[in-house]
């Protein structure tokens, strides 16, 4: 199937003007962005949504058919580009971007929703009119036709190779994911069909929203007043909106004293904070503390024990987020904008250190599946030296007797395991502790000492957290 140009309209042919429909093109304009911009869905879904219903264009209903239609089409879109592939006749790199963001959108609508086939297409075709154009309407068109044959199952078992001849691309086609991506997860989780399987399923669902409530300004009892609200499964200041509960309309969100965090993340923050101490403590830090939600979760429980938090991120505007969190603390504290490479303050002055590191991200792609795509196996080398110095300043930040948490948002084992047990050997003064102990109530967290949480387990981002005891 070719892309075709223009031709013009027979004689006497009425022309009829193409009909902008508000939610699949808003649903364009933020894959558009996606791809054009390198920007995340997370952020600029929300905005797009807010402006369409100031302007009255868009109702509850249209919001959530635009918010599955761009996630649904970037969580799929590994699996969408092979069939739309089979579809063409030419490599998918020459087709248009725009073009394919259309087709992507109509392929999501054919095989990953409810919407009839007829109203698929047609309003596909309708919106590649509007945004390409009636020649490049007419290619939109021919493809979805020819997808529109099949059902979703039928196209995979079409265009994965078979498991057994190629476990590593079947479960990519399969499942949506880069090759590499899905061979260093199997490595992370230590083999086996099922649990890689459920790992790339969890990845693909929508996940839910989870709320912290911050101790000392909220409680968990308010946030469950909330229409849409049950008890978050691990945390005790975890609370969950159900489908359709939106965060921004809970009184304790907008006034800053609850906030949107993982469970994974307050997992994080509090195993730290309850870690057992030889000595003071009275002092703690978060060393990469933006956006900030773990630091205002460790200055509230810092404030209840009487202790302070430093919270330093290298990036002013990150900083900035970090002190909004922050504002109105019950306790003291103070937020810098220094580089935790090299630090401004002293050695030893810490007894709690928490060292949330940069990384590839592969631990939230339910939450950002655009993460995915636009990673590459050569991040993990841009990345290795700052995770390995970022942990080195915690440990010489830290006081003998004090405990550091290092903790990634990302499973692969180079940027967790692998960095923890070089710098150890660089600081043999150290001791790993047990963090299980830590997560109460929390199964499967593996043989330890470290800990490892998995969508598919425990329904949080993939949080890695060791925890490290300086001893001399």
């Amino acid at each position: 199937m070719s892309e075709q140009s223009p031709r013009p309209r027979k004689p006497g042919k009425p022309y009829r003007r193409p009909q902008k429909d508000p939610v699949r093109f808003l649903a364009f304009e933020a894959l558009r962005a996606v791809d054009e911009r390198d920007a995340y869905a997370n952020l600029v879904l929300p905005p797009l949504l807010r402006k369409a219903r100031a302007k009255g264009d868009f109702d509850a209903r249209d919001a959530a058919l635009a918010t599955e239609l761009v996630y649904g089409t970037l969580r799929r879109q590994g699996t969408y580009d092979a069939i739309i592939a089979s579809c063409v006749d030419r490599p998918l790199r020459e087709v248009d971007p725009p073009v394919l963001d259309v087709l992507s959108l109509g392929v999501h609508q054919l095989l990953g929703t409810r919407i009839p086939t007829h109203a698929a297409v047609s309003a596909s075709v309708e919106l590649a009119r509007v945004v390409l154009g009636d020649g490049r309407a007419k290619f939109v068109n021919a493809v979805l036709r020819k997808v529109a044959q099949d059902d979703l199952d039928t196209w995979v078992q079409r265009v994965a190779p078979p498991y057994d001849d190629d476990p590593e691309d079947n479960l990519a086609i399969v499942h949506s994911h880069p090759r590499w991506v899905v061979s260093a997860l199997w490595d992370s989780l230590g083999g086996g069909r099922a649990g890689i399987e459920d790992l790339l399923e969890a990845d693909n669902e929508r996940p839910e929203v989870t709320l912290v409530a911050r101790p000392g300004r909220s409680t968990t009892e308010e946030l469950l007043r909330e229409e849409a609200a049950v008890p978050g499964r691990w945390s005790p200041y975890a609370v969950r909106l159900s489908e359709g509960g939106e965060p921004g309309a809970v009184a304790a969100v907008k006034e800053g004293r609850a906030g949107v965090q993982d469970e994974g993340s307050q997992l994080v923050a509090l195993a730290l904070a309850n870690a057992p101490l030889d000595g003071p403590d009275e002092k703690w830090l978060d060393g990469c503390a933006g956006p900030g939600g773990k630091a205002a979760l460790l200055a509230a429980v810092a404030a209840e024990r009487g202790a302070t938090l430093l919270a330093s991120e290298k990036l002013p505007h990150r900083a900035g987020l970090v002190a909004k969190a922050l504002n109105g603390n019950p306790g003291p504290y103070q937020v810098i904008a220094a580089d935790g490479t090299r630090p401004p303050w002293r050695p030893g002055s810490f007894d709690r250190v928490l060292m949330d590191v940069p990384c590839t991200g592969l631990g939230a792609l339910r939450r950002r599946p655009e993460a995915r795509w636009r990673r590459r196996p050569e991040d993990l080398e841009g990345f290795a030296p700052l995770q390995r110095d970022l942990l080195r300043t915690a440990l010489e930040s830290v006081r003998v007797g004090g405990v550091v948490g290092y903790a990634t948002c990302s499973p692969h084992l180079a940027e967790t395991r692998a960095v923890v047990d070089d710098i150890l050997k660089q600081y043999p003064q150290t001791e790993l502790v047990d963090a299980r102990p830590l997560l109460p109530d929390v199964p499967a967290l593996g043989a330890g000492p470290d800990v490892q949480l998995w969508p598919h387990l425990h329904g949080t981002d993939a949080m890695y957290l060791a925890l490290i005891r300086r001893t001399g």
